[in-house]
This record gives structure tokens, sequence and C-alpha cells, in this order.
């Protein structure tokens, strides 16, 4: 596992020349301060929201890498006095989807702070979010000496068809991605790197409903007090040194966890679907979104009978999706 760690971090290294700085503004990083890291491609509708709901939050600067964006977020970014702005055309399958990249910068910016890693169609929920800050969760985690935090990826999307209605900028996602899967989830233990496996909802209803298998994980750490020998091994899925990845309680009680509200689901999908197609950068030869591009076009609604509307942080908690643990 070591050996895997430092490998990870040597990719890291070889990567980070691919990475050219748009706007560097890390001088203006403070002790203490909540990091937030992110990739991205062609989501500039979706920045203003994203940039307003982690400030909301208590995210002090935004870590951004554009991967060749062509939309107008990168020069969106580049006037946000909060946000450091880094571009690349180089392949973001060859980079481990984007874990190269983020790794390196974290390594270098992100020693000693709370970061979150979230990507701009993921709104982080935890215990007790809509009255206390993140700084209140990472200041509870430090005193209880916890250093990551898991998060379910919980699948947004709207009653009726996803294109049916128009997404605007600086809209919340989840005013038309209102709806999801209360069940439906298959949870294992990875004996390898002791994190759990999470799959089901909506996508491997719809679009894995012969494979299920195959349909993409759930399982995220986003949150979690960086140190430079620390690295991502596959997306924020899996963690190194492995100790990390054990965000849940293995004698039956229950470790706080949140939820990563996944609002992909809207009307900008089938477009990027065929994008990303054409791309092929993504796993398994973007079979995910071969998947969507296939059934999209055929059936392009995501609710059933035994959909659940959100409502809150509260309501995941009681359908056993997240929990706030110990923490009151």
């Amino acid at each position: 596992m070591r050996l895997r760690r430092k490998r990870a971090q040597i990719r890291a290294w070889r990567k980070h020349f691919a990475v050219k700085p748009v706007r560097d503004r890390t001088d203006r990083i403070k002790p203490g301060d909540i990091l937030l890291f992110s990739t991205f491609r062609n989501e500039n509708v979706r920045l203003p929201y994203f940039l307003q709901y982690y400030r909301k939050l208590g995210v002090s600067h935004f870590l951004m890498v554009d991967n060749d964006s062509d939309d107008g977020g990168r020069e969106f970014l580049t006037g946000q006095p909060d946000v450091s702005l880094w571009t690349t055309k180089a392949s973001y399958k060859r980079s481990r989807f984007g874990v190269d990249w983020l790794n390196w910068l974290q390594r270098k910016y992100g020693d000693g702070h709370w970061t979150l890693v979230v990507d701009p169609d993921e709104l982080f929920v935890y215990p007790f979010c809509d009255t206390r800050p993140v700084r209140a969760l990472t200041d509870w985690l430090d005193s209880s000496g916890v250093r990551s935090f898991g998060a379910m990826l919980l699948d947004m999307y709207p009653k009726g068809r996803i294109d049916a209605v128009n997404y605007r900028p600086g809209q919340d996602p989840v005013e038309i991605a209102a709806w999801f899967d209360p069940g439906n989830y298959m949870i294992e233990r990875n004996p390898s790197y002791w994190n759990l496996w999470i799959q089901g909802g909506p996508r491997a209803r719809v679009f894995f409903p012969d494979r299920p298998k195959k349909a993409p994980a759930l399982n995220k750490i986003p949150l979690v007090k960086w140190d430079r020998h620390y690295a991502y091994v596959s997306s924020t899925h899996t963690l190194l040194p492995r100790g990390l990845n054990l965000t849940y309680d293995q004698w039956g009680g229950e470790k706080a966890s949140g939820v990563l509200l996944h609002t992909k689901f809207l009307d900008t999908l089938p477009e990027k679907a065929e994008e990303e197609l054409k791309r092929r950068q993504h796993y398994s030869g973007s079979v995910e979104y071969k998947a969507y591009a296939e059934n999209i076009h055929q059936n392009p609604e995501l609710w059933c009978n035994w959909s659940e509307k959100y409502i809150n942080w509260r309501q995941l908690e009681i359908l056993g999706l997240m929990s706030k643990g110990n923490w009151a």
C-alpha cells in the first residue's frame, strides 16, 4: 500500500507539468482555511450556484482545474476573488480522471487544511448543515481525532422528463431535480482498501437494469484533513493510507456521515453525454455516458412510484442514507 501511495504521488508530480496557472491567488490562503478542489469541463451554467453554495457553507478558497473548456467557464472563474484557477488540454483519462491533477494541488496547497473535493454537480450535505457551517463539522472532527468524513452520492432527478425544464445559471439545481431513490442500494466492503462500495439508485435501476454491478460507485470520501503524504487512488472513492477509508462503524454503531446531492440529471445532460461519447475520456470507454445517450432518447424519465422528494438532511438521516452519529 505504501508503494501504491508513492506511485500515486509520483504520477501527480509528473502530470502537473501539463497544468498551467490561469489565475493563482493561493497567497491569500490563510492557516485553517477550508479549501475546495475540483476539476471541470464546460460547466459554466453550474458554476455560479456552485460557488454560492459552498461559500455559504464556509469554504474559504477554491482551487479549480479547467480541462479545456470552451463555454466561458474559465473566463468566469478568472474574475472570482476566492478562486485559483489552472487549465490543461491534457487527457482527463490519462490523469486518472483528474485525480493526478488534484493530488498534486492538494499536496502543494492542502497540507494541514480540511479539504473538500467535489464536482460542480455535487452539493455536500452533512448533519446540521442548515444551521451550522462546515467549520463546525471540521472542528468536531478535529476534537474527535477523525481525519476523514464519508458521504454517499445521491442521484437527484426531476419528476417527468429531465429535459422538460431549462436550468438557468445561478439557479439551485435541486429546485428542478428534487427527487431521489430512498432505497435500492447495494453495499459491500472492499477487502483491499477497507472502504465501502455502494451501487444502486436510479442509475442502476434505469441505465444498468441488467448489469447492476456496472453501475457507477456511489461511495465517496470528499472531506479530509489533508496531509501531503495522502493520496486519492480512485476518484474520491478510495484514499491511501487506507485507514482514511474507515468512515463507517465496524461494530454495529453509526459514524457521522453525509450525502452528496448529485444533480447531473438536468436538461444539460443529453448534450453532455453526446460530447463525452465523442471524447471517450471517462471510465471503461465512457460506458456510463453510452448508457445515458442510449436511454435518454428512448425514455428521458427517472422518476418512479417509489421516488421520494427531497426535504432536508434530517429526512436523509431517517431514511438511513446519512447519520449524525454522536454529534449533537
